[in-house]
Parts: structure tokens; sequence; C-alpha cells
């Protein structure tokens, strides 16, 4: 395709880098008949990627109603699904016990009552694991940080005890397991251990209390990728990440050790193309002024996040000189996007080579929450999608 035909912004999906980061897993966790990966289908929906990552065996972790039913289309087994998130509808839970899926993670007592009655209603039983809150800080960005005692997200350790005991007394609902899940993002491998370590101490404080018959842990997933040197590191060091639990997790004979892998499956295998509309000479800055905006990628809005940015092909009416260099001398621009907001911005100062309108540019490490969390804001069209290297 000439690059003057696509139409921006467009995701662009490359499926032999997840085929390969799928694999990749797979290699890490062959040993272990006792390790799910579950994919974590709030990253991306997209129908193309959910359904090869269904038809490579790894399950679906979902968070709404929504998700179970994209689920369920791409080919997941029911039996493979996990539905976890903090304020379940009641139609939701309908559906997930309806389908039959593998598992609920229950972050309340209310949630579990509610569960309970429909499931009663239903005359179907639930198997859920308790989403703990273990209090380990992870290292990365406040608003993608979810393990610390006190937030949104989960019971609380020193309610643990009570809430299993309260289970055990319902007739819907049979407890298998407990779920964590401290954040996102996160690249020091110590973040796990200490979740790992935590762990070792409940299962420790359960045992003493009497309290048996964990079938499950759940670990979350978490693990980041590298937005600087993608090139470098397209696939993430999933060596360090399961050998990190293999090493420091005591599991009991017979616990399946869970994870919910999202980011990391699929963060690198997409680039959100954009074309540069204006060149901005400002008094003191320079502005790339490019077709994407916010709507399309919120991360660097949101966040704050970085992503890597480079141009991928120059216009094909440019004739100056410094288009024409093989290594022109890079400035420095503000790569913004056309939403009427101060926020809607990709990168500062960033060193790009001269721009001209109509180069493209490619926003790197973008496949996971890019696409998904777009928007219509400004009554702007949804990005589109161009899928490359299928099977």
């Amino acid at each position: 395709m000439n690059s003057q035909d696509l139409l921006t912004p467009c995701y662009v999906y490359d499926m032999a880098l997840l085929r390969d980061t799928i694999e990749a897993i797979k290699a890490e966790i062959k040993e272990h008949d006792n390790y799910f990966v579950h994919y974590a289908v709030k990253a991306n929906a997209n129908p193309n990627i959910l359904r090869c990552i269904s038809e490579s065996g790894l399950g679906a972790d979902c968070v709404s109603g929504g998700e179970i039913k994209a689920a369920l289309e791409a080919g997941f087994p029911a039996k493979d699904i996990v539905f976890a998130g903090v304020g379940k509808a009641d139609w939701e839970i309908e559906l997930g016990l309806d389908a039959g899926i593998g598992l609920f993670n229950v972050e309340s007592i209310p949630e579990l009552e509610v569960i309970n009655e429909i499931a009663g209603r239903m005359n179907r039983r639930a198997d859920i694991c308790f989403r703990i809150n273990p209090d380990v800080g992870a290292h990365t960005h406040a608003n993608i940080t979810t393990g610390l005692a006190e937030n949104k997200f989960g019971i609380s350790m020193s309610d643990m005890e009570a809430v299993i005991s309260a289970s055990r007394q319902m007739d819907n609902i049979r407890f298998v397991g407990l779920h964590f899940h401290i954040g996102s993002q996160i690249l020091d491998m110590e973040d796990f251990v200490a979740l790992a370590h935590r762990i070792n101490h409940l299962q420790d404080q359960l045992e003493e209390e009497g309290i048996n018959g964990v079938k499950i842990i759940n670990v979350g997933g978490g693990l980041g990728i590298d937005y600087n040197y993608p090139d470098s590191n397209p696939i993430p060091n999933f060596h360090s990440y399961f050998h990190t639990y293999k090493n420091e997790l005591e599991l009991r004979p017979g616990q399946e050790l869970h994870f919910e892998l999202g980011r990391s499956i699929v963060g690198q295998m997409g680039s959100l193309l954009t074309r540069v509309l204006y060149v901005k000479e400002g008094h003191v800055k320079r502005f790339a002024i490019v077709d994407a905006g916010f709507t399309d990628l919120i991360r660097p809005a949101l966040y704050g996040a970085h992503h890597h940015i480079e141009l991928v092909k120059i216009a094909a009416d440019n004739t100056s000189e410094s288009a024409k260099s093989s290594s022109p001398t890079p400035l420095l621009y503000d790569v913004v996007g056309p939403i009427c907001e101060s926020s809607d911005v990709f990168q500062k100062d960033c060193p790009l080579p001269p721009l001209h309108r109509g180069d493209l540019l490619a926003i790197r490490s973008a496949g996971a929450y890019g696409e998904i969390m777009a928007s219509q804001y400004n009554c702007r069209q949804l990005p589109h999608v161009l899928i490359i290297n299928e099977a």
C-alpha cells in the first residue's frame, strides 16, 4: 500500500509479533502444568487479536459483560474465562453464570452476597476467588497502582479470613482461591518478589487458622514493556517474570498459579500511524500538529505516558534538501493533536528529522490501551485499523 493512500489515524497490528510473543510465553510455562495464563481483554479487544489469542490456548480475563461476550465470540472456552471487576452489574453476573465461565474474582462482601443470590435464583453455583489487597506498592504510575491497603479494588488483608468463612456458609458459592493484582507497567521484578512473599505469609496465616482448600493463587498481571526501545525489546522478559514466581512463591501441593497478562502480550504489536497536518513555528516552541489526538491514544494525556515516535516515510511531494538528506539533523518538536484541549500532547521536545505537511509518523508500542480506549470526543471518527502479517 502506498503511504499516501493510507487513511490516518490508523492502528497497525503486527500479527506475527503477537504470535511470537505468545510462543515466548508458552515456552516459559511449558514445564509447569499448573501455570495458567489469561489474556486481559481490557488491553485490546480487537476481534482479530482476540481470535489469535484464543486459538493459542490462553484463557481470557474479563472485567465487563461486554468483554465476556467478546471473548466468547472470539472462541475462548467459557471455562477459561475469569470475570474480575469491582462493579459487576446483575446482568453481567447472570451472563457469566449462564455461560458457565470458570471463575469470578470477588472484591467485596456485598458483591459476594449478590452473586450468591443470583446464582441461587438461576440454580447455579459460582466458583470464586477473593481479590485481596496485599499492601504492596508497585514502582509505576499512581493511577495504575492497585495493590495498596485501601483503594476501590479488593478486600483488606484483615478481612480475608472473615470473607472466606462467610463464603463457606453460602449455598451457591464455592471458594477456590485468592486473587492479587498490584498494578501495571511494572519492570522491577522486586515488586513481584514482594507480592510472592506476601502471599506466602497470607497462606501461612490461613493454615494457622485452619483454613485450607485454596486451589488457585492468581497473581494478576502487571508486567511492563519497553516503551523507549520497542525494536530492541519487542518481547518482554517473560523468563525473568515467570521464574520470579517459580523461585519466590511457595505453592502448596496441587495448587494452580494463574496469571492475567495484557499489555505484555499486545503492547508492542501495535503502532498508531498519524499524518502531519501542519508544522507551526513558534517563538520558543516548534509544533508538529498531527491528525491523531487523545481520542485515538489517550495514555500520554491520561498518565503522562511516553511512546517512542518516529518518522515512517517522507511525503511523496516533499522536495526539500533536508528531506532528501539521509541523516538530517534532528529538530525538537512538540507533537500535538487537533483536540480542543491543552492536554492533547503526545510528546514534548521530541527529536525528529525536519518534518513537513503530509509526513507519516508512527507512535510505537500502542497495542495496549490504545484503540480500546478511543473515543469520539469532538465528534471525531474512531481510528482505522490495518492488520499485517496474518497467518
